[in-house]
């Protein structure tokens, strides 16, 4: 979808213009995506899509009031869960955190912004960023948060929408509907897929390595239903994370206030 670029992008910069425009209390938003299949009916880049249009909204929303600048997107990132798909690309999570760390390393070194807000395209990526975000404060001195726009939303999801379904979809028909195959949409989940989606993958007593390959779960790589996507559910996903969005940055920066912080020196 075009759109022009953001008046807030740090590549858009010029170097002098990086020490005179950001300081140490501005807000880096860091769009991270994946490339994965998403069903017959919607592309690989979906969640690069969703990283990238809800940032741009993010930014174009909050920047002037809270300082925001967008950094280059992330696409590739932890899709192991959909490798059974041609097209997915997937990186090991020692890669991952390695990308990550060295890319918070180098924030630190030529931009004098200290906060960094992730938006999140991915939900694969959460755990793991959940635990990263506890070095990027320890060994950097950057204070990291991470935006995971469905859930941020607070527009509820139905039970067993985890990838490609309703929610997925509907963001789509808003941000890029041309790409979203309609007429592949599949016809729904297994019979079982109810006890399967609650046993596999929502179950807090334990954690499975949950596949979109897996016919208890999945139709066609979707791990929910579709059929009742719709732009103005997509729309009402986006407002809401978007607004909510504010309440984050804003905790983020009274985290840097409270909180002042130190690189550990070995590092």
């Amino acid at each position: 979808m075009a759109r022009p670029p953001s008046m807030r992008s740090v590549a858009g910069l010029t170097f002098p213009e990086v020490s005179r425009r950001l300081q140490e209390t501005s807000i880096l938003c860091l769009p991270l995506g994946a490339i994965e299949q998403h069903g017959l009916h919607l592309p690989l880049d979906t969640d690069v899509v969703v990283a990238e249009e809800l940032t741009h909204r993010i930014v174009a929303r909050w920047g002037d009031e809270l300082d925001l600048w967008q950094l280059p997107t992330v696409s590739v990132s932890l899709s192991r869960e959909h490798d059974w798909a041609p097209g997915t690309l997937s990186l090991s999570i020692q890669t991952f955190v390695a990308l990550m760390r060295d890319l918070a390393r180098d924030i630190v070194r030529a931009l004098p912004a200290r906060n960094l807000a992730i938006v999140n395209g991915h939900g694969g990526n959460r755990g793991v960023l959940d635990n990263l975000i506890h070095e990027l404060r320890g060994d950097f001195a950057l204070n990291a948060c991470v935006l995971h726009p469905f859930d941020l939303s607070g527009v509820e999801a139905e039970h067993g929408d985890v990838h490609g379904g309703k929610s997925e979809t509907s963001v789509m028909l808003v941000l890029d509907p041309q790409r979203v195959r309609r007429d592949l949409i599949p016809s729904g989940g297994t019979p079982q897929a109810t006890e399967g989606i609650a046993a596999l993958v929502f179950d807090r007593g334990a954690s499975f390595p949950w596949r979109t390959d897996d016919p208890r779960l999945a139709v066609d790589g979707v791990i929910g239903d579709a059929r009742g996507a719709t732009p103005e559910l997509g729309q009402a996903i986006i407002d809401g994370g978007v607004v909510r969005a504010g309440e984050v940055l804003r905790r983020l920066l009274e985290n840097q206030r409270i909180m002042p912080m130190k690189p550990r020196p070995s590092l």
